[in-house]
C-alpha cells in the first residue's frame, strides 16, 4: 500500500517520534508528491531534530525514516543531507526542454554545399575559414548564420543530412597524397623565412604508349604559396622556361630550391637557372621520407584532386598552362584556405604539430613579422590587396570552376577528378 504524503501534514520533529514511526509503518510505502517538496520536508527534518548535534545512532534513525517517507535510496539520502550541510539544499527547478531548434536552415546547408563544390571538399577547418572569410573578409550577410558552425559539425553534415548526401557536393572526397620513393641529401631550414621552395613533378598518365602532361608544382614552406605549370614533356627546352616564368611568379625573393633527386631538376639547366637567380639548390636525404613531404600532399591535395589522373595528351599542356597562370594559380594563393601548425612539446618532452591555424596563403605571408621585407624589388602589398580582394573566395572558386570546364572542352581526354 502507497500513501501519499502532504507536507503540511507531516508534524514529526523529534527522533523518538521518527522512531515511533519507523516501527507502525514497517509495512507500508509512502511517497512525496513532488521533488521540491521531498527537498522541502528533508530540510525541515533536518532543522527540527537538530541534526548536526545528534549521535551517530540517532543521525541513522533520521536518515531512514526520511528514506521511508520520500521513497529515496540511501546512497542519494547521504548525497542530499552532505548538499544540505553544504548550501541549504534548496530547490532548483529543471530546466525543460522543447523540441529541438534547427540551427542551420536548408538555405544554410546550401551555402555549405556551394563551398564544397567550389573548392573540391577540403577539410573541415579550411571550409570552416571560408565561409567566415565570405561574411567577415567580403561582406556577405547569406553567410552569417553558416559562420558560427563547428569543424566537427561541418562532418555530420557531410555524412547525416539529407539535403548535403543528395546534393553535387557528395561526389568529391578526399584524396590520398601521392606517394615517391625520393632519396635525400639535405633537409632546407628556413628558419620562419619564406622563399624556400619545394618542387615535384605530377605525370598525367599513359595511353597507347603516348605519355601524357607533366604538372610542375612548386610550394613554399613556411607560406604555402603554391604556383603550377605545366609541360609536355619533361625536357630542357620545355622545363627552362616554365621554370624561370614560375619563380618569376612568387611574390617574395626565393632562397632554396629543393626536389628529389629526380633527373627533371638535378641537371646543369637547371643549376644555371637557380645560379644565376642567386637561389640555392638542395635536394633530399635518403631514407628521410619527409623531406619533401609538403609539396608530395599537395600533389594530391591540390594537382590530383583537380587535374585527376587519367591520361591527358601533351598537345594540351599550352591550354592548361594558361587556365594555371590565369585562375588556378590565383585561386590557390589568394582564395584557397590552408591549414598551418603550431609547435608544442608533449608529456615526454617530444615536439609535436598542432594544425590550429587557418588562412589563405597570402594571408599567412601578410601576417609574418615585418613582411615587407621579403617582397621582391616592385612588388608591394597594395598592388597584391588589388588581387587578393576583387572577389570572394565562393565566387572566384566558382569562376575558376567554369574556367576549367572550358578547359575541359578543349582539350582531348575529359578531367576526371577525385571521387
Amino acid at each position: 500500500m502507497v500513501l501519499m504524503i502532504i507536507m503540511k501534514n507531516i508534524q514529526i520533529t523529534k527522533v523518538e517520534e521518527m522512531k515511533k514511526f519507523l516501527e507502525g509503518s514497517r509495512h507500508m510505502e509512502f511517497d512525496v508528491e513532488s521533488r521540491e517538496e521531498k527537498y522541502t520536508l528533508i530540510r525541515a527534518s533536518l532543522v527540527s531534530v537538530g541534526y548536526q548535534q545528534l549521535s551517530k545512532k540517532d543521525k541513522g534513525t533520521v536518515k531512514m525514516f526520511l528514506e521511508k517517507v520520500t521513497g529515496y535510496e540511501q546512497k542519494q539520502m547521504k548525497r542530499l543531507i552532505k548538499k544540505w550541510k553544504k548550501d541549504g539544499l534548496y530547490f532548483v527547478k529543471r530546466k525543460t526542454f522543447g523540441a529541438s531548434v534547427r540551427i542551420y536552415k536548408p538555405e544554410d546547408i546550401a551555402l555549405l554545399i556551394k563551398t564544397d563544390v567550389a573548392h573540391k571538399t577540403p577539410n573541415g577547418r579550411s571550409v570552416k575559414q571560408t565561409l567566415v572569410r565570405e561574411f567577415v573578409t567580403f561582406g556577405k550577410e547569406a553567410y552569417a548564420n553558416i559562420a558560427k558552425i563547428s569543424v566537427s559539425h561541418i562532418y555530420n553534415l557531410r555524412k547525416n543530412n539529407r539535403q548535403y548526401l543528395s546534393s553535387e557536393a557528395i561526389k568529391y572526397s578526399k584524396t590520398n597524397p601521392v606517394n615517391a620513393n625520393i632519396g635525400e641529401r639535405k633537409k632546407p631550414v628556413p628558419y620562419g623565412k619564406p622563399g624556400y621552395i619545394r618542387v615535384d613533378s605530377v605525370h598525367q598518365g599513359d595511353l597507347d604508349g603516348d605519355k601524357g602532361v607533366y604538372h610542375i608544382n612548386l610550394v613554399d614552406e613556411v607560406t604555402q604559396w603554391e604556383l603550377v605549370g605545366c609541360v609536355p614533356q619533361i625536357t630542357d627546352e620545355y622545363m627552362k622556361p616554365l621554370l624561370e616564368m614560375l619563380l618569376s611568379m612568387f611574390p617574395f625573393v626565393i632562397i632554396n630550391f629543393h626536389s628529389d633527386n629526380g633527373s627533371e631538376y638535378i641537371n646543369q639547366v637547371v643549376e644555371r637557372i637557380l645560379a644565376r637567380l642567386l637561389i640555392k639548390q638542395t635536394k633530399s636525404r635518403s631514407r628521410k621520407s619527409t623531406d619533401n613531404a609538403l609539396v608530395e600532399g599537395k600533389n594530391g591535395s591540390v594537382i590530383r584532386k583537380h587535374m585527376g589522373r587519367n591520361f591527358i595528351n601533351k598537345s594540351s599542356a599550352g591550354a592548361i598552362n594558361e587556365f594555371y597562370a590565369d585562375y588556378f594559380n590565383v585561386y590557390l594563393n589568394y582564395h584557397r584556405v590552408c591549414l598551418y601548425a603550431t609547435n608544442y612539446t608533449d608529456k615526454r618532452g617530444k615536439i609535436r604539430k598542432k594544425y590550429d591555424q587557418t588562412f589563405v596563403p597570402y594571408e599567412n605571408f601578410k601576417s609574418l613579422e615585418k613582411a615587407e621585407q621579403y617582397l621582391k624589388e616592385g612588388v608591394t602589398f597594395a598592388m597584391l590587396d588589388e588581387i587578393a580582394y576583387a572577389k570572394s573566395d565562393n565566387d572566384f572558386a566558382e569562376e575558376m570552376q567554369k574556367a576549367k570546364l572550358k578547359l575541359e572542352k578543349n582539350i582531348k581526354k575529359p578531367i576526371i577528378t577525385e571521387k
